[in-house]
């Protein structure tokens, strides 16, 4: 951690996992140290290509006692410099400002070295790191243990992870045909279901087609009984008179 007057700074470097093709970041933390209101700006001051960070937000206000988190994010690269070397460096500046400042109040004369004023300065260097370091190289046997016995014990270790592993593929083999045969169950269920109700509908269907025709024939006799007897009733009178 960098301790100055106005701010504590932490990380002191800014280390950026590196990674060809693929867009990193990192964060600095800064902790206002006093009961004053203190102003930052975060710039580049040594690169090859400006455009190869972002920084979010580069000035800002941080509060008496309070933490300001900054995000540096590096674009991606298409190519690794000779050794994962950097040159690129950044630069924090921080002054104090007037009570209730905020962020629109910062000016780039608020940096101005002038007599009477405390401008802190503090230089970040950029770190590459391995994104997907190595895993560690196992130490030697460990003194009066014989190599036999290590390689026994890796075989055990082996034979142990080999038996897990196969009863984590068997055991989903197995749930996996249980739950086929229930899938297959509950299709041959609804399919049957389906075919009833069709055949309900189809007998239902039918019940309303002789319904229809037995009130067809209904009315047709009833017509028919109906005309007769006002014949009879006709003739009846006509014979009478």
């Amino acid at each position: 951690m960098s301790r100055g007057d106005l701010l504590d700074i932490q990380p002191t470097e800014l280390k950026f996992p590196f990674e060809l093709k693929k867009q990193s970041s990192c964060s600095l933390q800064l902790t206002n140290k006093t009961d004053q209101y203190v102003a930052f700006k975060v710039i580049l001051v040594k690169t090859t290509n400006p455009k190869k960070y972002c920084v979010r937000p580069n000035t800002g206000i941080v509060l008496p006692g309070m933490t300001c988190d900054v995000t540096v994010t590096m674009q991606a690269q298409k190519e690794a410099p000779p050794d994962m070397q950097c040159k690129d460096k950044f630069l924090l500046q921080s002054v104090a400002a007037h009570s209730g400042a905020t962020a629109k109040d910062i000016t780039p004369e608020m940096f101005n070295k002038e007599v009477g004023k405390t401008i802190e300065e503090f230089k970040f260097r950029v770190v590459y790191i391995p994104a997907n370091p190595p895993s560690p190289v196992p130490e030697g046997s460990e003194e009066g243990s014989s190599p036999r016995a290590s390689v026994l014990e890796n075989g055990n270790q082996n034979n142990v992870l080999f038996d897990a592993v196969t009863r984590s593929v068997e055991e989903p083999k197995e749930k996996s045909s249980e739950a086929w045969s229930i899938i297959s169950k509950l299709t041959e269920e609804k399919t049957s279901a389906i075919q009833q109700n069709q055949q309900l509908h189809q007998e239902l269907e039918l019940m309303r087609k002789e319904i229809s025709k037995s009130r067809a024939r209904g009315f047709s006799f009833l017509f028919v009984v109906c005309v007769g007897l006002l014949g009879i009733l006709v003739g009846y009178f006509v014979n009478k008179t």
